[in-house]
């Protein structure tokens, strides 16, 4: 929720996109209980998805300042401490909940 809130796109759609997840992913741990450490990123990914779906790409990179715009990857994709990286750039942006802390963006 925060890096949909500092990226300013927090609407009531999207944010059904969110519970939607994390009811998918709640039965998924109680299935896999050794795999709550990955349920962050596991998340991320699923609202990037949706929102490619409905929306376009999101979060679109803010690193790269020349080229076709592109969205921010979730690494590790199935592991514990997921960030947002810029594959092109091979640099990670930043971790998944701490869009908010980039500079030109709301949050924390």
């Amino acid at each position: 929720m925060a890096d949909l809130a500092a990226r300013n796109v927090a609407e009531a759609d999207v944010v059904s996109l969110v519970e939607d997840s994390v009811t998918h992913r709640r039965w998924w741990a109680e299935q896999w209980p050794e795999g709550t450490a990955y349920l962050t990123g596991l998340v991320a990914q699923d609202v990037q998805d949706a929102l490619l779906e409905r929306y376009g790409r999101w979060p679109l990179c803010p690193v790269c300042a020349s080229g076709e715009p592109h969205a921010l990857d979730v690494e590790p994709e199935l592991g514990a401490d997921p960030h947002w990286v810029c594959s092109e750039a091979g640099v990670s942006v930043a971790p998944v909940g701490s869009l908010g802390r980039l500079p030109g963006t709301a949050g924390p």
